[in-house]
């Protein structure tokens, strides 16, 4: 992370009090954990599934991509923007109930970039889906 970089002494509390977005929201989405080291979150299946009852593959994406961006705007730091230019999802199993959890990891913290993975696994502790994400960090436009 930028040396120069202030971060929250709480990142949890950051990210509940800056929110989710709309659509996250909509999903069910809840932060469980936020430490610069790694993020999680949980959905709920029920609301999010396919017309043949499986978690439909974009709410796996939508979950990875709230973790990553978000993880990416804390490391971009105050007066800059993280947004993502890049992410793939790889689905390995399906999810018909309960809760998933997404496992948020850095891969590459740069200046310009960063890459998130992403592990979506089900109650069982079953990997669903593989995420991955790449934002641009870029200063907020000064207006």
């Amino acid at each position: 992370m930028p040396e120069s970089a202030s971060f929250p002494s709480d990142a949890l509390e950051w990210v509940t009090s800056r929110g989710m977005g709309a659509l996250a929201e909509k999903m069910g989405m809840e932060f469980t954990e936020f430490s610069p080291e790694r993020a999680v979150a949980r959905m709920p299946v029920a609301g999010n599934t396919q017309p043949v009852g499986l978690l439909h593959g974009g709410a796996y994406v939508v979950l990875g991509e709230s973790l990553g961006s978000m993880h990416a705007n804390l490391h971009a730091g105050p007066g800059r923007l993280a947004v993502g230019i890049d992410i793939n999802a790889t689905h390995t199993r399906s999810a018909t109930e309960g809760w998933v959890t997404g496992v948020c990891t850095p891969l590459h913290l740069g200046r310009s970039l960063t890459v998130h993975e992403i592990v979506v696994s089900d109650d069982q502790g079953r990997r669903c889906s593989t995420v991955r994400i790449t934002n641009m960090v870029r200063d907020l436009p000064t207006s």
